[in-house]
């Protein structure tokens, strides 16, 4: 039997330890390494970063330590490949996110040994202590030579800064390279905290028959990095992702009024539209950045009154009907033809209107979905203040098994000093037929009745019908 002595079994331990390779030392590549940036930001608080960074490998073994990445970096999919002569072959990644701040650094060092440092008071003069920082749960507890304390009463001194502990958000990647010298490589990943959306503001004319649009991207940076002379895209449309924990975040966007120029290309991408800057620009983390989308001038606009009723008005006898009902008004136009006609992100419209003096006053919004060329944009502005309508039951009645007849009245009142028509929409129930009206009906749908209904300036005018329903 082979009994090592433990001077013999330690020089072996030494010798074996020897054989080893010796652990990478840490290059840092921070942001002045960066020599290409792009950023393509989605809808839903998503964004793909790419950079292109000049970084020192050494030959065999290297960790690389990239400073100034999104904190809210998706590690999962971030991506390191070499664009010189060398390869690059992946051995592990970490993201340390865990940043340094006192209480942090303090929590690091239990079961480790620290200074304390005091003044006293009177002279100024300063002790040191060593202690042994036994918790940190809710207060400091310290355990000296002699005693156990609780809570700070001087400064704690430390002897260094944890490995795993960062000033800020640090992709550390473990890998082997095949060659050596200062190489560009291409990170790649996608992050949250980036988001944009469109802001449209229209100025509508006087006679409300046309509105100047001018469309703005506003873009938010909430990602704890900043991009300087970026490339930066957007990407329209809605892009199926599988959901984690992430919280999409909503800003508001100032309105502005001056029409802007056009700066941004447009081209489809799969099934979206991607909207690229033609300049480089710099995104700072905490900022909102608004960049001129489209501006088109004396868009032709169709106003509208309209009043929709509610189904279950039919399905019974009503005795709650007589109150006034709003006449909600829309404004819309076709996005077709002349400086239009290009697809236009979903955001917010804001609509303004001069008054007599010329001062252009706000007079409702509304959020439009993602819209393709050719389709129609309907804004709904509001509610008609000197448009109104009341509406009564005359008549609820069985006719047979699952056969009803209901009869209404509805009374339109316009106060202002021109005449208005005013759109009624009626959903009906079941399968339907109009009895007898005192104006012609058209169909809007298989399950609605639409009247066009023309109402003096300063004067009423009244609808009455009656249908027959199946159910």
């Amino acid at each position: 039997m082979n009994i090592r002595t433990p001077r013999r079994a330690f020089a072996l331990a030494i010798l074996a330890a020897a054989c080893l390779p010796a652990a990478a030392a840490e290059t840092v590549s921070r942001a002045e390494d960066r020599e290409e940036v792009a950023v393509t930001i989605y809808n839903d608080s998503l964004a793909l970063i790419k950079e292109v960074r000049r970084i020192p490998f050494e030959r065999g073994a290297n960790s690389i330590a990239l400073r100034d990445v999104s904190a809210k970096m998706r590690p999962e999919t971030a991506s390191l490949r070499a664009l010189g002569g060398g390869s690059l072959r992946l051995i592990e990644q970490n993201f340390d996110f865990d940043l340094l701040t006192p209480q942090k650094l303090l929590e690091k060092y239990v079961g480790r040994s620290v200074t304390v440092i005091k003044t006293n008071p009177a002279t100024g003069a300063e002790t040191r202590e060593p202690a042994e920082v036994l918790a940190t749960n809710g207060g400091v507890v310290l355990k000296y030579a002699d005693r156990i304390e609780t809570g700070v009463p001087g400064r704690i001194a430390y002897g260094s800064i944890p490995p795993n502990l960062r000033d800020r958000p640090t992709l550390v990647v473990q890998l082997e390279s095949t060659a050596s010298g200062r190489q560009p490589a291409e990170l790649s990943y996608l992050s949250g905290g980036l988001s944009w959306r469109a802001d449209y503001v229209a100025e509508l004319a006087g006679d409300e028959s046309k509105l100047d649009l001018a469309g703005w991207v506003t873009l938010t940076n909430q990602s704890g990095a900043s991009y300087g002379s970026a490339r930066l895209q957007l990407v329209a449309g809605d892009v199926n992702r599988v959901r984690d924990e992430m919280r999409t975040q909503q800003f508001a966007a100032k309105a502005v009024a001056p029409a802007p120029a056009v700066e941004m290309a447009r081209e489809q991408l799969f099934e979206y539209h991607l909207y690229s800057l033609n300049r480089p620009t710099t995104i700072l983390d905490n900022q909102t950045k608004q960049v001129a989308l489209l501006s088109a001038a004396a868009v032709p606009v169709r106003k509208e009154y309209r009043l929709a009723g509610q189904d279950w008005y039919y399905r019974g006898a009503q005795s709650d009907l007589g109150r006034q009902h709003k006449v909600a008004v829309f404004v819309e136009f076709d996005n077709k033809g002349g400086e239009l006609g290009v697809p236009l992100p979903k955001g917010i419209v804001r609509v303004y209107k001069k008054d007599s003096r010329g001062n252009g006053l706000f007079i409702g919004e509304d959020r439009i979905d993602h819209t393709a060329k050719n389709e129609v944009v309907r804004l709904k502005l509001g509610d008609a203040f000197d448009v109104k309508a009341s509406r009564k039951q005359t008549s609820f009645r069985k006719v047979a098994d699952k056969v009803y007849e209901s009869a209404f009245s509805i009374e339109l009142s316009n106060a202002k000093d021109l005449p208005v028509t005013v759109k009624v929409v009626e959903p009906v129930p079941g399968d339907w037929e109009m009895v007898s009206e005192s104006q012609k009906h058209a169909k809007g749908d298989a399950h609605s009745a639409v009247w066009l209904v023309n109402v003096p300036a300063q004067g009423k005018a009244t609808l009455d019908y009656s249908v027959r329903m199946r159910w």
